[in-house]
């Protein structure tokens, strides 16, 4: 990783020796210009003398004009300390992208996407991401004020509960992927809790870009009901992929691409602190979103991302071509979030909803992992959906049903509330489409270990461009069938 800017000129107000409390505050300017073709991540050292109680910084870039499909200038930013921008993120302070022009940290208190804390003497490090870089190149100017004086008192951190009062063993509708004001999001946490509410939710999971920064931020949310799970959406050069329910106080570093090797390194971390690994938005569009580091890593994936959009259709079939079905092989339960950021997305719009022991981090966590899951448009939607034998073994959504032969016959059944009467109910299986009816059923089907491997079932509105299919109202990850 780059530890320079290229040309960068410095002026600055000369230190005093004097008491901190009796110092003017500092002002030093930095200019530089990166080119096209830069590294992903270039650093401005700083230095910070003893006695600083606040650290503020703006910035500024230039964007000329380009020519047509040339993109121009997009300049993030981020903050590391005195420990140093070695990848694993020990110096790490904060990150806002292009959320915002300016910043700041104190011993108490930080700007949203930063982390409050001391600042302690030494060379600090402005962190810069060229996200994309014009032909002409991207000159820059930041402005950083370093105010002396006592530092206040440093905040405590307080967390969200790890359980909260739930229905027992039950179907828990959460939303695993929002944006909040602590990266790029327009709502605070506590108007994201109310709309978490409103949209019949009972957990969600913090998703900022590349900070924790959030994790102390949801005070309010038990009092509500909502069970908040900490987590981070770390964003990659090559893919974005959700940490989901980790330790609160837990970073994942975001500095790498598929061609570094470094994946593993992080997904191992993001399981070392108790959470799940979730590719997001596989098949997205956007610089840098579609999914290059593989799925060996993973625990689940985003399949569902947002209002339904080819990418998503694509992410569907990519996912479905990788069940198989033999045996106890591993295989990775698709969700649903609403990737929230402003209106009009829709917290919980889609959802993902799970079957857990109790409305806890390790219940909710354990129901992902085994693909007790269902996706849903909106809470309205619920779906029933099972096979049985004729000696009565059972099998739900994400789990196996051991029928005692190839040959034995099985019986599926769905039915689905809260849709459209001209929903379109599907049946698949590992040789594809099996069964349509319209809904919302019930719907019985018979088949048998040899023909299906496994069924799985969509809910689609009436297709709009055949002959592609519909959005879905809900799909349901599968039920495996062995002998």
């Amino acid at each position: 990783m780059a530890q320079a800017t290229g040309a960068a000129t410095v002026a600055a107000t000369p230190l005093l020796s004097t008491p901190a409390a009796a110092r003017p505050a500092t002002t030093t300017t930095l200019h530089g210009t990166i080119p096209a073709g830069a590294p992903d991540f270039v650093y401005v050292p700083l230095e910070v003398p003893p006695g600083t109680r606040e650290l503020r910084v703006a910035y500024r870039y230039e964007k000329p004009p380009t020519p047509p499909g040339t993109p121009g200038n997009a300049l993030d930013i981020g903050l590391f300390d005195q420990r140093g921008t070695a990848l694993g993120g020990r110096g790490f302070r904060g990150w806002s992208g292009g959320a915002r022009g300016e910043f700041f940290v104190r011993a108490d208190d930080a700007t949203p996407g930063y982390l409050p804390g001391p600042l302690e003497p030494g060379r600090w490090y402005i962190a810069l991401g060229p996200y994309t870089v014009a032909p002409q190149g991207l000159a820059y100017e930041i402005t950083v004020a370093l105010v002396p004086g006592e530092p206040a008192p440093p905040a405590v951190p307080a967390y969200p509960p790890e359980r909260l009062p739930g229905r027992g063993r039950a179907w828990y509708r959460g939303d695993c992927h929002v944006h909040s004001v602590h990266s790029d999001g327009r709502s605070t946490p506590a108007e994201i809790v109310a709309l978490a509410r409103a949209a019949g939710l009972d957990f969600i999971n913090t998703s900022e870009h590349n900070t924790h920064s959030s994790h102390t931020a949801w005070a309010g949310a038990a009092e509500a009901g909502l069970l908040v799970l900490t987590g981070e959406e770390i964003t990659t050069r090559t893919g974005h992929v959700l940490a989901v329910g980790t330790d609160p106080g837990t970073f994942v570093d975001w500095r790498y691409r598929a061609r570094d090797g470094r994946f593993g390194r992080f997904a191992h971390a993001v399981r070392q602190a108790g959470g799940l690994v979730v590719p997001a938005h596989p098949h997205a569009t956007c610089i840098g979103c579609a999914w290059k580091f593989g799925f060996g890593e993973a625990d689940a994936v985003e399949v569902w991302n947002g209002p339904w959009t080819p990418d998503d259709e694509v992410s569907l079939a990519s996912w479905d071509a990788t069940l198989r079905g033999a045996g106890d092989e591993r295989w990775l339960p698709a969700l649903a979030h609403s990737d929230y950021h402003r209106a009009p997305d829709r917290v919980g719009g889609p959802q993902t909803v799970v079957l857990a022991d109790d409305l806890s981090r390790t219940a909710i966590l354990a129901g992902l992992r085994a693909g007790r899951v269902y996706t849903a448009e909106s809470s309205a939607i619920s779906v029933d959906f099972a096979a049985v034998t004729p000696r009565g073994a059972h099998a739900g959504i994400g789990q196996r049903l051991r029928t005692g032969g190839p040959d034995t016959e099985v019986l599926v059944r769905l039915s689905v509330t809260g849709a459209a009467g001209d929903c379109e109910l599907r049946l698949v299986t590992d040789q594809g489409l099996a069964l349509t009816a319209q809904g919302p059923g019930p719907l019985e089907w018979r088949t048998t270990p040899a023909r299906s491997a496994y069924v799985r079932a969509e809910v689609r509105h009436p297709a709009q461009a055949p002959p592609l299919p519909g959005a879905p109202a809900a799909f349901t990850n599968p039920i495996w069938l062995t002998s």
